[in-house]
């Protein structure tokens, strides 16, 4: 089995990774929400879009205030 984030040997201690290193990189795509399942239920997709809208807000807002 190979490690799935950089290809290598996969290690019974870090199964399926290779090292800690892989192993972390994982978790941190985790966390970060890199890794996603699509949805298709009309409350996600609203919250989604609510979330969004949010934060291009908080953005404009931001640059607003620095000029």
């Amino acid at each position: 089995m190979s490690c799935p984030i950089c290809g290598g040997e996969s290690q019974k201690s870090f199964r399926p990774f290779c090292s800690k290193r892989c192993a972390d990189i994982d978790l941190g795509k985790w966390l970060t929400g890199a890794y996603s399942v699509p949805s298709q239920d009309p409350e996600d997709i609203e919250n989604a879009l609510e979330e969004a809208e949010r934060a291009l807000a908080s953005e404009e807002k931001t640059q607003q205030t620095r000029h």
